[in-house]
């Protein structure tokens, strides 16, 4: 068995304000990380940490990019176990979405639609709750998360433990969990 991580992030910027606003939400940003130290942590956000007109498939990491500008984001992390063949599939999914980065968009129609509950999607696009969404459903992981979905819909992922709640930029590896 191995651990997966969702990582739930609210980072005050404008877009995030305005999911926020809609959804009523904590959060408004969900990553998947395979790794406790959140060192392989991707989802759908911002190419460039200074503007949010370019988006997509991106590798996410703490202190540098965008988490390192909006320094004040919070943060939930969960653990969910996961059998070897999940993990796998899971890791094998983002290698080959990396290698492939380019045909990968980031699906802003899709994210304002889930405001009036509908559900715009194109091949190849992705906001951020449905890509971590894909992933879980690629590897065969039994989610029962609603065909729109929220980054706040993770919460209810069966198996979930929470390993860290507050800034991002204080988020240490928890000592116990690295045994």
């Amino acid at each position: 068995m191995k651990k997966i991580y969702i990582v739930l992030t609210y980072t005050g910027t404008m877009i995030s304000k305005i999911i926020k606003s809609y959804t009523k939400d904590e959060f408004s940003h969900v990553s998947i990380a395979l790794d406790i130290e959140l060192k392989h942590m991707y989802s759908f956000g911002r190419l460039n940490p200074y503007t949010p007109l370019w988006a997509g498939f991106v590798q996410e990491y703490i202190h540098k990019g965008t988490f390192k500008r909006f320094y004040k984001t919070t943060a939930k992390v969960y653990s969910l176990e996961v059998t070897d063949e999940q993990y796998e599939k899971i890791e094998n999914t983002i290698k080959q979405m990396e290698r492939e980065k380019k045909k990968y968009k980031f699906n802003i129609i899709g994210l304002f639609a889930v405001g009036f509950h509908i559900k715009i999607q194109k091949k190849y696009t992705f906001y951020c709750a449905e890509f971590v969404k894909f992933l879980l459903e690629k590897a065969d992981i039994k989610t029962n998360l609603p065909e729109i979905v929220r980054p706040e819909d993770f919460k209810k992922l069966p198996g979930l433990q929470e390993v860290y709640h507050g800034l991002l930029k204080k988020y240490r590896t928890p000592k116990l969990l690295t045994c």
